[in-house]
């Protein structure tokens, strides 16, 4: 089979010379030449020319199928469509795989095989009859996973096979896709975090054009603006279209940080602490969005998503949708960190390196096992912003061991420190769902403790 596909697709590579060939040769194959041989030797020893004949015809069967295969000149092009591309653990994605014989001969049995990782599912196997000159073939599976994580799919591979079944040759293609599997996500409802005197993801506008032309402050054209907010006297001055800039959106803010250490977990699998938190985590992040926040996600590492640009906060509108999937594709991968503490963390919450304002905003935190300075350290998280909610996991009760030397602060403790700070503290325990500790965040006061308040 040629190497060859239409351009956009595609296509198997030649998979080596002759000699690779041979090696397709299939078990009957291999059979059929080592009775060959053997009928050979036995006709030269015991001088049988009937014997020879049936031996030279054993050993040349295969080899000339192996030729045949070997020079067929029919060539196919394949494309997979992968439908979603990023999907939540336990829903499925559909996947469709289609087949174009661009040669102008007809192909014969063909066994197409799409590679997936061992926690999608079964390797989807399909054989296909006689394809036409120009016809195509179109097939699909399903795969899903209960784990999040970014799996290969492919490369797409055809087996050819000869009518005796004495020859398998192997042609793969050379495209990927890439699935990711995200956390799953909870609806949450819209409480109120942020304290009685802001709206809940309601941002303020300050007017920047009061009266006449000269308060305006213009800015450059943007593909969508409305041509009748062009500022002719501006485009004349700076030789490009220009328009008003009368109103400048403040949203509000929040930020939410997942505890990754390793130190700060124990156990694995979907039913562990530290998927409860990412899982949370990733609800968490969609609900701001959903309600008009400015979002960003922060890990112990001091690591943001969706950049470092405004401080690693999302902007509006499609911005704003984009940063949601980057957010997700960050949840999708994260693993435990070696980190032993939240200073990167802290700096990060109160705007060092993040740009100005950092620290502004609702703070939203998923906590695990803390040692005393740790502690510490996350109730003066609490400083610089207008409200704060922590979800503190205790390794012990989601049946994890700490880790040795690691002289954790027992979990009473810890909801204390953190709710004389100002934070409202809860305890996630297993079995409690993410929707009913949001809603008891939502019916406490934020903000009232008497060491929240700005620096």
């Amino acid at each position: 089979m040629g190497a060859g596909a239409p351009r956009g697709a595609g296509g198997p590579g030649d998979g080596g010379g002759l000699r690779a060939s041979l090696s397709g040769l299939t078990t009957r194959g291999r059979s059929f030449v080592a009775a060959g041989i053997a009928a050979a030797a036995c006709a030269y020893v015991l001088g049988q020319g009937a014997l020879l004949r049936v031996g030279m015809l054993l050993a040349l069967l295969p080899l000339i199928c192996v030729y045949a295969l070997h020079r067929t000149r029919y060539r196919v092009s394949g494309s997979r469509r992968l439908t979603p591309g990023r999907v939540p653990a336990g829903a499925e994605a559909r996947v469709q795989l289609r087949m174009d014989n661009v040669s102008r001969l007809p192909t014969g049995l063909l066994m197409l095989q799409d590679r997936v990782p061992y926690v999608l599912g079964p390797r989807p196997r399909f054989v296909l009859d006689r394809v036409e000159p120009g016809g195509r073939r179109e097939v699909s599976y399903r795969v899903r996973s209960d784990l999040r994580g970014r799996y290969p799919l492919g490369p797409l591979q055809l087996r050819l096979t000869d009518p005796f079944g004495l020859v398998e040759l192997t042609r793969s293609f050379s495209t990927y896709d890439t699935l990711t599997v995200i956390p799953r996500t909870e609806p949450l409802p819209p409480v109120r975090l942020t304290g009685e005197s802001n709206g809940y993801g309601d941002g303020s506008r300050r007017s920047l054009a009061l009266a006449g032309d000269d308060d305006v402050i213009p800015r450059g054209y943007r593909r969508g603006d409305d041509l009748r907010r062009v500022h002719w006297r501006s485009t004349a001055r700076y030789g490009e279209l220009m328009v008003r800039r009368e109103e400048q959106p403040q949203r509000s803010r929040a930020t939410v940080l997942l505890d990754t250490r390793r130190l700060a977990f124990d156990g694995a699998g979907p039913d562990s602490a530290f998927e409860w938190a990412v899982s949370a985590a990733a609800s968490s992040l969609v609900h701001v969005l959903e309600q008009g926040f400015s979002a960003r996600l922060l890990t112990d590492t001091g690591s943001a998503a969706p950049g470092e640009g405004g401080g690693g906060f999302s902007a509006g509108g499609q911005e704003s949708a984009e940063a949601a999937g980057l957010m997700m594709d960050t949840l999708a991968v994260v693993g435990h960190s070696d980190g032993a503490g939240l200073s990167r963390a802290y700096d990060a919450v109160r705007g060092g390196g993040h740009g100005e304002g950092g620290g502004d905003g609702l703070l939203i935190a998923f906590f695990g096992d803390l040692d005393d300075v740790q502690t510490e350290l996350a109730a003066r998280m609490r400083q610089r912003t207008s409200g704060a909610v922590a979800f503190v996991l205790d390794t012990a009760a989601w049946g994890g061991r700490p880790v040795p030397g690691h002289d954790v602060v027992p979990l009473e403790e810890r909801l204390r420190r953190l709710r004389d700070a100002g934070w409202t503290a809860l305890a996630a325990t297993p079995g409690v769902a993410f929707g009913e500790l949001w809603r008891q965040a939502g019916t406490a006061r934020i903000g009232t403790g008497t060491s929240g308040g700005r620096e």
